[in-house]
């Protein structure tokens, strides 16, 4: 395993694995666990729960299309699987029920959460104002140190995109923009990026599975990160939507070819 760095914002936590492959998730509050990011000093990192261990278990397994959309998740069933009791169980479902990946339902199990187009449209068109802002206030605020991690970040992709899990190349890809917008110097910004794209996670996942091509994801991130460089607002607005400027469309479709999957 390569050289284990951490950054921290406040309480929030992020990891990056350079010269290897991400194998370890990170405790943080505002945004899901599994993203990789960089740092800035060597910091021993929490242990993580059990309910957040059982959390990431299961969220991969949402992701991986394991445990489909409607599919009941039964406290008593996983609890028996993993060997646990039932209250680190009911904790995990709760981490994932606000990150939107689990609907809880009064007096029944809850559910894996069925995709509605239209409300995930919605969050879409706000994540993208909030992306393309993000970008536009770290060209005036990034500190080197940001720059750097950005760097290490699309190095990171480039060399590894076809070589590790999907799964995991999508986390890395989602610490670049979470790391932008950390870069942004505005905590109330940062922290609503966060909340936007943890209820998107599931949908920017599907999406991201469907359209994978190391060239297009390399260059896009890279013309970002020029823009950065050249401390070009307007530059960097306009690279955050030549490369988001399709989500909604990417989304809508992943969700109806999963939809016509579970159908047949």
């Amino acid at each position: 395993m390569g050289e284990r760095s951490e950054w921290k914002l406040d309480n929030q936590h992020f990891l990056v694995y350079q010269n290897s492959i991400p194998s370890e998730r990170v405790r943080f509050c505002v945004l899901p666990r599994m993203f990789s990011a960089l740092i800035v000093q060597e910091i021993r990192m929490p242990k993580e729960t059990l309910a957040e261990q059982i959390a990431n278990h299961l969220r991969r397994d949402i992701l991986r299309g394991n445990r489909a959309p409607g599919m009941s998740v039964k406290e008593r069933d996983i609890a028996s699987d993993m060997n646990v009791s039932r209250t680190p169980i009911r904790e995990a479902i709760r981490i994932l029920s606000k990150e939107g990946l689990v609907e809880l339902r009064p007096s029944r199990s809850p559910i894996v959460a069925l995709s509605n187009f239209q409300e995930i449209a919605d969050q879409t068109e706000v994540l993208i104002a909030l992306e393309k802002l993000s970008a536009e206030l770290a060209c005036k605020n990034a500190t080197e140190a940001d720059l750097k991690r950005l760097e290490s970040i699309v190095a990171y992709m480039a060399e590894h995109y076809n070589a590790i899990d999907p799964l995991d190349m999508f986390e890395v890809d989602m610490s670049f923009h979470t790391a932008i917008a950390v870069a942004s110097g505005n905590k109330a910004l940062a922290e609503t990026h966060g909340t936007f794209l943890r209820r998107l996670w599931r949908a920017r996942y599907l999406a991201a599975r469907q359209r994978r091509n190391r060239e297009r994801v390399v260059n896009q991130h890279t013309a970002i990160l020029d823009a950065m460089h050249a401390r070009d607002g307007q530059a960097a607005r306009d690279a955050i939507n030549n490369h988001l400027q399709n989500l909604a469309d990417d989304i809508k479709s992943a969700i109806q070819h999963e939809t016509v999957h579970q159908d047949t």
